[in-house]
Formats: C-alpha cells, structure tokens, sequence
C-alpha cells in the first residue's frame, strides 16, 4: 500500500482496553491514518480482544472470524489481532487463526505501527482519540495487579502491577480537561494499591488532591478498588472535596470465610462488613458498587444461601454478578469446575432478582428529590444523564424529557418524579436551566 489505508479499531472488554485502544488511535491519527467506524469500511482491522474469563474469549474469537469473512469479500486487507487475549494465547491463537495476519500482545503499539509502515510517537504518548461522549473519559493511573487471586487469570496477561508518574496522570488529566472532558474515571486493576510499587506507600489521596484541582473537572470517579487494604484516607477527601464522586466500586467477590480464604482474597466476611459499614458511617449517602462471584468451585448451597443472605444485609446501591470461569495456569484451576453451567446461572439470576428489589427501593426513595444530573445522550425524545452515583453503562441512568433547553455534556440540576428499578425519571424545572455548567 502506497497510500496510508482506512484503519477500524473495534475494542472488546472493559474500559481498560478502552483506554487502550484510544491510545493506538491516537498514534494512528498523528502518523495520518484515516480511522473508519466500521470493519466493512476498513482495509485494515485492528481488534483489541479480552481474555478475562470464558465468555469474553468466545466473544473475541467470534468477532475475529466474523471480521476474517470479510477479507474475502477484497476490501479488507489485513487483519491485526491484539490486547490480552493474544498476549496470553498468541502461539495458539497463530497456530489456529491462520485468517489473521499480525497478533500482537498488551500495548504493543510500536511493533503494530511498524508493521503498518509508521513509527511510535513518543512525544504524543497519553495522547489520546476518546471513544467515549466528549465530557468524560477514561484515566487508567496504572497496570497489572499483584493480588493472588486464585480465579484471575489478569496477571498472566496484565504483569505485576506499575503505577504511572503522578506527574504524567496529572498532565493528562489537564489536557481531557482542556478538550472538555469534565467526568475523569479512575481505571487500574487495583487503585488502593497506586504508589505502592514507586514509593512503597498508597498515593492515592495525594492522586486525588491534585486531581481535584483540575481546572474544568468536576467529577472524578473511582472505580476498582480492592478491599484488602483499603485506603480509608480517602474517605475524609470524598467528604470535603464535592468534585470527588460519592461513588466507590468495591469488587468483594464473595462473603464466606471458606470461599475467600479459597480465593485468597485476605479478607473475611467480618472484615468486608466492617470495611463497608465503616465507609457509609463516614460518608452515609456514599453509592457503593460491587461485584460477586457464584459458582467457585469452593461455593456449596450453604456458601450461596450465606452470600445471598449477605447481599439482603448490606444492600449495595449497585451490584454485577458474574459466573466462575476455571481459567488455565490460574491457582484454582486444580479446584476443577464442579458446579454446572446451569446451576451457575440459577444462582446468578437469584441474586440478581434480589437485587432488583433492592435497586427499585432505593431509586424510590429518590422521588421527590433534587439531584444533579450529567446528560450523557438524547435518543428521540428523552435525554440520559447520570448523577455522581452512577458510572456510565454499567449504572443506573436519569431520563428527562426532550427540550431544546437542554444540552448532551451539561449538569442540570433535576427533580426526581418517578423511579424504577433502574431507572429514574426526573425533570428540570424552568429556574434550574439558569444553574446549568
């Protein structure tokens, strides 16, 4: 090819292989790439896989021959395989996937830049094409993880854990900042543990400070924060600082002491329930975000009839539930995966209808209220915003009625008039758009 080619990246997973599919795209467009939404407008097709557990790995491998088929058709040209998935499985992936051209493993940029004639430009790097809505966006403040947790498989894929320069965060922050982004979202496999491997002690507090003194953010979001060793000096910043979100993503997989000491969690069922009622005593309308896992191997029905108990008692703003994946090389995949499919799934949907009724009790308790809500999008003729207890796609959402008034990107403050499950439904009041930021 003469002529720089029409490049799609599609990026599967979460929204760290996000961050880091804007950062390759980023790199295209300086090197004059001309990025295309779509692979059937490519001549090159660039995935970014996961490989996080079984699910998302029969997902890659689906698109990946989907996307395969059109090189038959002549447009496409080249097919580049990248992210976790190929870097944990590259020799197979090679062997089995003759369809693609290139593999390459996690942030791999100059080697993939290389091989499309081009070079890394270093002086762009944390340059970034946001995939996200303008006003907010992804900051990832590290990589890798050294938790053992004997179900993951992210280290085997990710590395030992690496915190950023606080420096380098800060400066890309101000240039999100300066492009109009006003929500950053704190990513890594573990925030707690920021600082840790630079200076053998949590930075994270100090991370938010300056974040915090950011012109033009106004909400900074955590999300990943491991429980073991968690870092309660932030909790007197969320209080003080309003541009800190009264949000915390806290992932505790489980609540029994057999299945936690299984998993190697170094936690208990006593002390996640005293780490959590510690946090909402300090901050008691603080939203606290979770994630379980059912079927471990470890998990008969007295273990899930416990964590099902658990979830009743500590009702989580938000709660995921995913099912056990046995995973190769990781420590419990010796455990075997005794549990089936379907009974995974029974458990699964148990929880998650217990927590619908949680979800629509708390939501209900909203109306009436006034909250300040981000728009995120208008779809016909509703907007969708978020307030600061809600992450984007994986939370709650606020629907207000269509008005020229309002605007995709703004905070408005809104009244909360009905509410379900999942959803509130709110309306802003003619005074309020005069508040509008």
């Amino acid at each position: 090819m003469n002529r720089r080619p029409k490049i799609q990246v599609l990026t599967l997973g979460c929204p760290k292989n996000e961050v880091d599919s804007e950062v390759l795209l980023g790199q295209l467009r300086a090197s004059n790439f001309e990025v295309v939404p779509a692979p059937e407008e490519a001549e090159v097709a660039i995935i970014n896989t996961c490989g996080f557990i079984e699910p998302a790995k029969l997902e890659s491998i689906d698109t990946i021959l989907e996307t395969a088929r059109l090189k038959s058709s002549g447009h496409l040209k080249r097919l580049f395989v990248i992210g976790c998935l190929a870097q944990r499985y590259r020799a197979e992936m090679e062997s089995e996937l003759p369809e693609v051209d290139r593999f390459f493993g996690v942030n791999e940029h100059d080697e993939i830049l290389a091989e499309l004639g081009s070079s890394l430009k270093y002086d762009l790097l944390g340059e970034r094409l946001l995939t996200t809505p303008s006003h907010y966006a992804y900051l990832k403040i590290s990589e890798g993880c050294n938790h053992p947790c004997s179900f993951c498989a992210i280290p085997l894929m990710r590395g030992k854990h690496v915190s950023r320069p606080m420096d380098e965060i800060i400066r890309e922050a101000k240039a999100l900042a300066g492009r109009g982004v006003k929500e950053l979202i704190l990513i890594a496999q573990d925030l707690a543990y920021y600082g840790i491997d630079r200076s053998r002690k949590r930075e994270l507090r100090a991370l938010l400070e300056k974040l915090a003194a950011v012109d033009g953010v106004e909400w900074i979001r955590l999300m990943y924060v491991y429980p073991a060793n968690f870092p309660s000096e932030i909790l007197d910043l969320m209080v003080d600082n309003p541009r800190i979100c009264r949000y915390i993503d806290l992932p505790v997989q489980h609540c029994s002491d057999r299945v936690l000491a299984s998993m190697r969690r170094g936690m208990t069922r006593r002390t996640t329930e005293g780490l959590i009622n510690e946090i909402r005593e300090r901050i008691p309308d603080i939203a606290l975000r979770t994630t379980l896992i059912v079927g471990y191997p470890e998990e008969t029905e007295k273990e899930f009839q416990e964590l099902l108990d658990f979830v009743e008692k500590t009702q989580f703003n938000r709660l995921g539930v995913f099912t056990y994946s046995q995973e190769e090389n990781t420590i419990a995949e010796p455990l075997g995966d005794p549990i089936s499919r379907a009974e995974k799934e029974r458990r699964k949907e148990v929880i998650m209808e217990l927590q619908k009724e949680i979800s629509a009790e708390k939501n209900e308790s909203l109306v009436g209220e006034r909250v300040r809500v981000l728009l995120d999008r208008r779809e016909g003729e509703v907007f969708y915003g978020r307030t600061e207890w809600d992450a984007p796609e994986i939370d709650n959402e606020v629907i207000l009625p269509d008005t020229d008034r309002l605007k995709v990107g703004n905070f408005y403050e809104a009244r909360i008039v009905d509410a379900i499950e999942y959803d509130l439904f709110a309306s802003v009041e003619e005074a309020d758009l005069n508040r509008t930021r």
